[in-house]
């Protein structure tokens, strides 16, 4: 799956619009490495997003099209 989707799915980031923006700026890295909206995602990755002077990082638990509010939260887990 894209990354800037996955951002999306899992209510990371709310649009992906906003998140195709910060993949584009720089502000989110996989792995340490600068990750492009198109990157693909697979279990295990590790996400760092940047907002501001707040940093969040999570591991990629589960990898799905759509979710529920509920079920976002599974899909990943917070460093």
């Amino acid at each position: 799956m894209r990354l800037d989707k996955y951002l999306k799915v899992t209510r990371l980031i709310k649009r992906r619009t906003v998140s195709n923006e910060a993949c584009s700026a720089g502000r989110v890295l996989v792995n340490g490495n600068i990750g492009k909206p198109s990157l693909t995602v697979k279990e295990g990755d590790i996400i760092e997003i940047q907002f501001g002077t707040r940093t969040t990082k999570v591991e990629v638990i589960n990898i799905q099209d759509t979710s529920k509010k509920d079920e976002a939260k599974e899909l990943y887990k917070i460093l």
